[in-house]
């Protein structure tokens, strides 16, 4: 069951039939699908993905996938889900144009990173990145990702795959005793 996930400015909880709207507008705009999976797809294509996000990953819990909102407004997507692609996990996100550069992006990767680490009990965590998205490339470099391949897509684009490895026990800051 996908957990709900805090950060100082978001909330990541699983999606509502009420959010397919804003579901679809998000996967419609083209500033954002042209970096997700093959880039823009149909309108009826969104909708079947988001009726499949209950049907399927939620109805068989196969991977999370979150809604990510800000206060209280859809704002963008997030999950992690094993892919042969990377053989491994991925994460996964989208936003909003309108929240891009305020830093929301990197509270979306590093949560659901910090989720693959302390919850799912994952070792590593990978980003397939297409090359010119240059904003996601930062982004992920910034957080502790490396870049480790590259893969040259059919239509002789490049996607880049970046992998971060939790660090040793010794080498994460200890809670400290109130």
């Amino acid at each position: 069951m996908t957990p709900v996930l805090r950060t100082e400015r978001l909330l990541l909880d699983p999606y509502t039939p009420e959010d397919e709207e804003a579901f679809v507008a998000l996967f419609q705009d083209t500033r954002v699908s042209r970096w997700m999976g093959d880039g823009p797809t149909t309108e009826a294509e969104d909708r079947a993905l988001f009726g499949r996000v209950f049907t399927k990953v939620y109805a068989e819990d196969l991977f999370d996938v979150w809604a990510v909102r800000r206060d209280g407004r859809l704002v963008g997507h997030a999950e992690i889900k094993r892919t042969d692609e990377v053989d491994g996990h991925e994460i996964i996100y989208a936003l909003a144009p309108e929240a891009w550069g305020s830093g929301l992006g990197t509270e979306v990767a590093e949560a659901v990173v910090r989720h693959a680490f302390d919850g799912l009990g994952l070792t590593e965590v990978h980003a397939t990145v297409a090359a010119p998205n240059t904003a996601s490339l930062a982004l992920l470099t910034r957080i502790g990702f490396t870049h480790v391949r590259d893969v040259r897509e059919d239509d002789g684009s490049t996607t880049r795959v970046l992998t971060r490895r939790r660090e040793p026990a010794a080498a994460r800051p200890r809670p400290r005793a109130m």
